[in-house]
């Protein structure tokens, strides 16, 4: 094999020395118009929840702060399939649940857990919940996910459980419990429940929700496999490793990014419907 003559940090650049830029969160010239790209982008993360099969009847919800109304979040009405949404079915809530802006009512459920995280972590932009199958199986263990893969680096230190089961959420306590339970991380296993994820943009809070449930389904086949015997011993990653390689994988910009392929496709399968 021939020398690799480049430079890991020179990847972004051509032979001619030429830069290539990677995309980044865009910046606006309004407000409005940083309004209008979250919308779409939530509009678009259910679509893309629905094709992963994510949606459970009225069950599920994704929220996004308003750059305006910094103390109100847009969320999906009740009874609207994932599939199905688009940007003109958002609904706009207040810090105390009512409905500023849409035509029909709101999960209860979704307003006590995303308003308390949305007060607790002013840092928080989005958050995502859904009843998607591998979370909720690996909820039922009430533990954190080992660090067995790559992919799992991205919840280094970075998420919680909260090991309680309280029926569906609608006591502002227990949201609020939610919260405590999330602190500083980015996602945080709801015992007996699911998954629950949240990022400085929608983008980043749904690509970690996509990821959070394949690594629950690695660990799964992976326990399975330990306790089927035939001498299967899992591997942990070192903490040094870690430590090195969630730096590189977990920030709020990668996830960003590695939500844009699945917004493009989308945007490519549907004509941009979700736009509208």
């Amino acid at each position: 094999m021939p020398p690799f003559h480049q430079q890991p940090a020179s990847l972004g650049k051509t032979k001619t020395g030429r830069s290539l830029q990677i995309r980044t969160y865009p910046k606006f010239a309004t407000l409005e118009q940083e309004r209008q790209y979250r919308k779409e982008h939530l509009a678009a993360a259910f679509r893309i929840f629905a094709d992963r099969g994510y949606d459970e009847g009225v069950a599920g919800h994704i929220s996004v702060r308003d750059p305006i109304l910094t103390d109100h979040f847009w969320l999906n009405p009740l009874s609207k399939h994932f599939s199905q949404m688009r940007v003109s079915d958002l609904i706009l809530v207040d810090e105390d649940g009512f409905v500023v802006e849409g035509d029909e009512p709101i999960n209860t459920a979704a307003f006590t857990i995303h308003s308390a995280i949305h007060r607790l972590r002013p840092d928080v932009h989005a958050a995502c919940h859904a009843h998607s199958v591998h979370g909720k199986a690996f909820s039922v263990f009430g533990r954190e996910l080992e660090m067995i893969t790559q992919d799992a680096l991205r919840f280094y230190r970075s998420h919680g459980v909260y090991r309680h089961f309280g029926g569906v959420v609608v006591d502002a306590d227990e949201g609020a419990r939610i919260g405590a339970a999330l602190g500083s991380g980015k996602a945080v296993i709801l015992q007996n429940h699911g998954l629950l994820t949240v990022g400085q943009s929608v983008d980043e809070a749904a690509f970690w929700f996509m990821s959070m449930d394949r690594t629950c389904h690695a660990q799964l086949l992976a326990d399975a496999a330990a306790a089927g015997g035939g001498g299967h011993t899992k591997k942990l990653i070192d903490e040094h490793e870690c430590e090195h390689s969630a730096q590189s994988v977990g920030g709020p910009e990668k996830g960003w990014l590695a939500f844009q392929p699945y917004y493009d496709e989308m945007l490519a399968k549907t004509g941009g419907d979700f736009l509208n």
